[in-house]
């Protein structure tokens, strides 16, 4: 199991350098990504405190009971299973990563988030993401952060600025129509998205990815959102759909012994299903990124099947 694992990352770990010639000059928002929901999740730190955003109630439930609360909404909050690196391994090439600061740590100490804090700050994860791409020259990473939970006007300025010295020339301008061989002849390997107001004027961030959310615990509704979406018309640029199911808390007080693993792997096969008959491009009912939960599971068959849609688009020419 531990060499077919090996094989399956080397596989996808440069897919976009193997790519076929005709795919050079193709916009990235015309071809079919792979990414991860909330792709930091699995790290989720069971000492840490419900956000300060969160609902007055589960803020009170954690204070009193936080040996019951925070396990609870783990189980129910861990989307993803693999490291950042591993999913780069994996062939995600968008990154769904959600932002938040402690009211009581530095002002320079950032986090992701999904109901409790993470384990890792963003500075480490980020420093990752470098290294791996320092590793893989021909790769190139969407990066989309949002949500910036607990974050003043300061708090994003200083962020911003270690994002821009931390990527630096890996950064595509957003003025580019960036491709393949745009990307690889300026040496551009991160497109990044920053969600905020903060980010406007800064030309090394683009503006929030669109991102197709059914919210639904049935994978059915699923599919049928994202075919009305896909009946209205894709947006211009990059945007992406989400497989992930989402639970409320009437499904999780009627489902005590299921998690959110549990959940969206028994619906795997009906959500890929749907993706096994989409089509990227530029067409008004063409798809770019699709994004999932627990990517790698099934011998990493979301990121096989997202990959191997570029297939229709040879066809085509």
């Amino acid at each position: 199991m531990e060499n077919e694992e090996r094989c399956i990352s080397s596989c996808y770990s440069d897919w976009m350098s193997g790519m076929p010639s005709s795919f050079w000059d193709t916009p990235l928002w015309n071809i079919a990504i792979p990414g991860s929901h909330d792709t930091m999740t699995y790290c989720l730190d069971q000492q840490s405190s419900v956000l300060e955003s969160a609902p007055k109630v589960l803020q009170v439930l954690d204070t009193l009971f936080p040996c019951i609360v925070r396990p609870c909404i783990i189980k129910w909050a861990t989307t993803q299973e693999n490291s950042i690196s591993n999913q780069l391994d994996l062939g995600i090439r968008f990154l769904d990563l959600r932002i938040a600061h402690k009211i009581k740590d530095p002002n320079k100490v950032f986090y992701f988030a999904h109901g409790i804090y993470s384990l890792l700050t963003v500075k480490e994860a980020l420093s990752d993401i470098a290294y791996w791409l320092d590793q893989h020259t021909k790769e190139v990473v969407i990066i989309a952060l949002s949500a910036f939970d607990g974050m003043n006007l300061d708090q994003h300025r200083d962020l911003i600025q270690f994002l821009i010295s931390t990527f630096n020339n890996k950064l595509c301008p957003n003025h580019v129509t960036p491709s393949l061989k745009e990307c690889w002849d300026h040496s551009y390997q991160v497109i990044l998205s920053y969600d905020d107001s903060a980010a406007s004027g800064q030309e090394e961030l683009w503006p929030g990815c669109e991102y197709w959310w059914a919210n639904t615990s049935d994978p059915n509704h699923v599919v049928s959102y994202l075919e009305e979406k896909k009946e209205e018309g894709r947006p211009e640029k990059f945007f992406a759909a989400g497989l992930n199911l989402t639970e409320d808390a009437r499904y999780i007080v009627s489902h005590p012994c299921q998690s959110l693993q549990s959940m969206t792997l028994s619906s795997y096969s009906l959500l890929l299903n749907w993706v096994k008959h989409q089509c990227p491009g530029s067409g008004k009912t063409c798809f770019n990124i699709i994004c999932a939960d627990f990517v790698g599971a099934f011998s990493n068959e979301f990121s096989q099947l997202v990959i191997g849609l570029n297939q229709t688009l040879l066809k085509e020419t």
